[in-house]
């Protein structure tokens, strides 16, 4: 079936045979036992990865939950995967992910910048017991080593919007697993499993959810990973709540709409951006020149929402810029339904290495449903104020041509709309 199809449907297929049209929430942190024996039989069941058999008891809800359980196969259909693991929140995903490989005796994690900065920040500080190489695509090859229990990338990356071939990456890493976070892209419009990897990683937080409201997590994997992570996941606790499991499993319905809606505002707002004189970059999949290995259509369905922008004059116009939107959210966080903008340098990836952090100017946008003459309308006052708060020495020549094609945007929007 269709992504759209089964984002509606899958995970539901039990509520008719329990007389329901929706699946019900339970939030029951303990679940009777029907005998000792049959208590303590599913109570090692879970508490070492493996799936709760059909006469079991939940036992605890550390170690399981209907609407969890619902949420996971639903994401794993919309991933193609085995499996779904879910937990309590995206960086507790990639946590569990890096626990199970040192467990496994391979502590060494090759990981390709950038990452989110959260991720970044966990693989340096070694935290959880690994080392890392840091790598270029090109040189994951050469940073493989027998201990290495992980190649890890993100693309779209966060924040800088570069596109990684994963085909390249999983054939540079040979039998090592790949670990893809694939939250800025969904399973709607890329599939990493697909493509040769492991691990499909989602703070579903994010798009999953869609409505800023929850935090959550989601590996999508095979059998075998699945029962590493479950594992970690009743141990240390880690399991998604059953509320947030509902809203999730709610939000995957309308994720595709969503996904595209937003898609497509953001081409229009990424190509207005592309034209103001002291926007010095727009790092975008849809422009010209923002897919230079040509993955949008092969590897991806489409550019997606996210975009960031590069502005002339660096970290004084950016902090201008964010202060300044009055119906754009200055806050972290992305894939909501309404457009949230950061300065990526000074808060998610605030704790990455000097070396590896984003640019002082650069701005994060997420993009939402917004209608976008709206939030070109805002995106332009922004500019305005971040234009007053670092002035030029001397007027740039595009300033006209600039004001006018702000001005003009609203109309040229309603026309295409």
């Amino acid at each position: 079936m269709a992504r759209e199809t089964v984002a509606v449907h899958a995970g539901r297929e039990d509520c008719t045979a329990i007389g329901v049209h929706v699946p019900p929430l339970d939030q029951s942190s303990t679940y009777p036992l029907p005998s000792v024996d049959a208590g303590g039989a599913a109570y090692e069941r879970m508490a070492t990865g493996g799936r709760p058999e059909p006469a079991d008891s939940f036992v605890y809800q550390r170690l399981w939950n209907p609407n969890v359980d619902r949420f996971e196969r639903a994401l794993a259909r919309l991933e193609d995967a085995e499996e779904g693991v879910a937990f309590a929140s995206g960086m507790a995903a990639i946590t569990a992910c890096l626990v199970a490989t040192v467990a496994a005796g391979r502590p060494h994690v090759v990981a390709i910048r950038p990452l989110y900065g959260g991720t970044d920040h966990l693989l340096a500080t070694g935290l959880v017991g690994t080392s890392v190489t840091w790598a270029t695509p090109d040189e994951v090859a050469a940073a493989i080593r027998p201990d290495t229990g992980l190649v890890i990338v993100e693309t779209p990356a966060n924040p800088s919007l570069d596109l990684v071939d994963l085909r390249a990456v999983v054939a540079a890493a040979g039998s090592v697993p790949v670990l893809v976070d694939n939250t800025f892209a969904t399973p709607i419009l890329q599939q990493p499993l697909h493509l040769g990897a492991t691990l499909s990683v989602h703070s579903a937080t994010k798009f999953l959810g869609g409505h800023g409201d929850l935090l959550g997590g989601v590996v999508a994997t095979n059998e075998e990973w699945a029962v590493r992570l479950r594992q970690v996941r009743a141990l240390t606790g880690g399991l998604l709540a059953p509320t947030s499991a509902y809203q999730l499993h709610r939000g995957l319905q309308t994720l595709p709409v969503r996904v595209r809606a937003q898609q497509e505002t953001a081409q229009v707002v990424a190509s207005w951006l592309d034209r103001q004189y002291d926007v010095a970059r727009v790092a975008y999949p849809g422009l010209p020149g923002g897919d230079p290995r040509g993955l949008v259509g092969t590897q991806m369905a489409g550019p997606g929402s996210i975009l960031a922008i590069v502005l002339e004059g660096g970290y004084a116009s950016a902090a201008a810029f964010a202060e300044s939107c009055r119906l754009i959210t200055h806050a972290v966080s992305l894939g909501g339904v309404d457009t949230l903008i950061q300065h990526a340098a000074a808060l998610t990836h605030r704790p990455v290495a000097p070396e590896a952090r984003p640019n002082a100017g650069l701005l994060r946008l997420s993009v939402g449903l917004e209608h976008p003459a709206d939030l070109i309308a805002d995106l332009d006052g922004a500019l305005r104020a971040a234009r007053a708060a670092t002035p030029r020495s001397e007027p740039h020549d595009d300033a006209p041509a600039a004001a006018s094609a702000a001005q003009d945007a609203p109309r040229e929007l309603e026309a295409v709309r």
